[in-house]
């Protein structure tokens, strides 16, 4: 018989790096899930929300830049949100190629009741304003890293 102890495996579960990060996100999205339910947005397009509130009528590549999004996934994404009338979908005028993204007024005035989410997320988390600041820090750092690497 083997007395010899083996040497923790490199693919254990447990101290997966992606396997934390993945399952952290699982957590978060049923949080938000059940925040943005009455908003009736998916997390998706709550994110192209928080984007057209900080600056309304983008072009489609700069969401997709924004969001770290191809246009494939966007593009079903926006023409969803317009059938919902959330948003508006319009060909450039000084460039046909370019989709600009507008907000209506119905997109417009879910602001005020989406203030309320990051709050409610907040308090899921049970973790201080420093300790997400900190994380949120770490997390754009490896986002950075690992989009530099590729």
């Amino acid at each position: 018989m083997d007395t010899q102890q083996r040497p923790p495996s490199l693919l254990n579960l447990d101290i997966q790096l992606c396997f934390a990060l993945y399952s952290a996100m699982l957590g978060m999205n049923k949080v938000y899930r059940k925040q943005l339910k009455a908003l009736g947005l998916t997390y998706p397009q709550y994110l192209v929300m928080l984007v057209l509130w900080q600056q309304d009528q983008l072009i489609v590549t700069d969401i997709c830049q924004r969001l770290y999004l191809d246009t494939a996934t966007l593009t079903p994404l926006l023409k969803r949100m317009e059938a919902q009338g959330l948003v508006q979908r319009q060909r450039s005028e000084q460039d046909e190629r370019r989709v600009v993204v507008s907000l209506t007024e119905a997109g417009r005035a879910l602001r005020e009741p989406a203030e309320a989410v990051p709050h409610c997320v907040m308090q899921a988390t049970q973790c201080s304003v420093d300790e997400l600041v900190g994380l949120r820090e770490q997390l754009v750092q490896l986002r950075e890293r690992l989009f530099a690497s590729r």
